[in-house]
């Protein structure tokens, strides 16, 4: 079938297969030629596309145990996110690191290591995994773990599956008392001050920052944060009290056709991002977890908006030490252009220590960018600022970075390779883009 990644380029032919058990997927390793497994296609890019075989994940979607004591939930890779919250949120369990969608696999979260609205206090997902079953090239499944074939765990999370297919993992879940999150919006001017509010929120559990990227000169990177804490029962209105674990779901509505090009366009974006300026007042409220986690899991199907050609999304972060030089330069290089973004997300990180993870200590901004040509030119002079910075994208946005940036920017890079070679991954565990950046 044809498949692509969320930003619905690149399109490739792929043969499939849908693994219901380890069999299943042992089975398909032992096949030739290669693979690569595959979650809920949630990455953007050609990460999870192998034209050989892409073996599904989905199959594998059973809970198998959970420890109340330590929170401690043991499921297969292709359990989704929201099938955790759905069961999981009314007893007064929530995950502990969440991406902006919840329709996203475990086995793909780890694979990914994701990364949420909390980073500058708990990591990102695989700092809160226990030990995973890993699938090798050889068929012997691996328990691993940080303290059990550490060397192994840490090339999985963030790996993109070029280490083996993740089987199952057991995953630490943090207590909650209510369903809800106590958000605070703030409205920031500039570029300084929505860097200032960051670091004035570091107590803050959840923080992140719309930013308008057609603002210039003295407007130049106004902001919107939005940050949050999980909501006591006593922070309830008096209406919820009374059954705080629970919240009514959203029915989500969903974009029925891919938008003509033309859409999206400098006055249309620039006119939603005045209105959604102008509707960001300054304010606190209580608002349930879909609404503070998964606005956009609201309208399914949304990168249709981006039209039949699709999209690109280009998510980089910078050290923190330059961050503010970097930042403005790539908001400068997008304002001058008008190819703005009509997602931009900025965040802040904390430390982290990886092989392929994307995090580091600084700020990360997420943009999305019509697949035209203009995109690609501005993408180019994005990736220099990147680089001249010691900056990096992340892999399960990326659909056409060059090699060069990906040496630069992952310096672990060939301790990566390394331990593919010592464990004979190569010729079996690939994907697209592994074959376009020599992974």
């Amino acid at each position: 079938m044809r498949l692509s990644g969320w930003g619905r380029f690149p399109r490739a032919e792929c043969r499939t297969l849908t693994a219901r058990s380890a069999g299943d997927a042992v089975r398909a390793v032992a096949e030739p030629g290669g693979l690569i497994a595959r979650g809920n296609g949630r990455s953007y890019g050609d990460a999870a596309l192998n034209s050989r075989l892409t073996l599904s994940m989905r199959g594998m979607d059973r809970m198998l145990a959970f420890d109340p004591d330590s929170g401690t939930l043991t499921c297969e890779a292709g359990v989704l996110l929201s099938d955790i919250l759905d069961a999981f949120v009314p007893r007064g369990w929530f995950p502990p690191v969440t991406p902006g969608t919840k329709l996203v696999t475990v086995g793909g979260m780890i694979a990914a290591d994701v990364h949420g609205k909390n980073h500058h206090g708990a990591g990102s997902f695989g700092d809160h995994v226990v030990s995973l079953d890993l699938l090798l090239a050889d068929g012997r499944i691996v328990t691993c773990g940080p303290g059990r074939e550490p060397e192994l765990f840490a090339a999985t999370r963030g790996g993109m599956g070029l280490t083996g297919v993740i089987l199952r993992a057991s995953v630490r879940l943090i207590p909650v008392t209510t369903a809800y999150v106590r958000q605070e919006t703030l409205r920031a001017d500039d570029l300084d001050g929505i860097m200032g509010m960051f670091e004035e929120s570091g107590g803050w559990t959840y923080s992140v920052a719309w930013i308008d990227c057609l603002a210039r000169g003295a407007r130049l990177g106004r902001s919107l944060m939005f940050r949050g804490e999980h909501a006591g029962v006593d922070e309830l209105p008096q209406e919820l009290r009374s059954d705080p674990l629970s919240c009514r779901q959203r029915r989500p509505l969903t974009v029925p056709l891919d938008f003509p090009g033309f859409v999206l366009n400098n006055w249309t974006v620039g006119a939603f991002n005045e209105l959604y300026w102008r509707r960001g007042t300054p304010r606190e409220t209580v608002v349930d977890y879909d609404t503070f986690f998964y606005p956009l899991d609201a309208l399914l199907q949304w990168n249709r908006i981006y039209g039949r050609s699709g999209f690109f999304q280009y998510q980089c972060v910078l050290p923190k030490a330059v961050s503010a030089a970097g930042l403005r330069s790539l908001l400068e290089t997008i304002a001058s252009t008008g190819n703005a973004s009509f997602l931009a997300v900025l965040k802040l990180f904390g430390r982290q220590e990886g092989v392929l993870s994307f995090p580091m200590e600084g700020y990360t901004l997420a943009l999305d960018f019509p697949a035209n040509a203009a995109s690609m030119n501005l993408m180019l002079a994005l990736d220099r600022i990147v680089a001249d910075h010691g900056g990096r994208l992340y892999l399960a946005k990326d659909a056409r970075m060059g090699t060069s940036l990906l040496r630069q920017g992952y310096p672990a890079l060939e301790n990566f390779k390394a331990l593919r070679g010592a464990h004979r991954l190569e010729g079996t565990f690939r994907s697209l883009q592994s074959e376009r950046l020599g992974l």
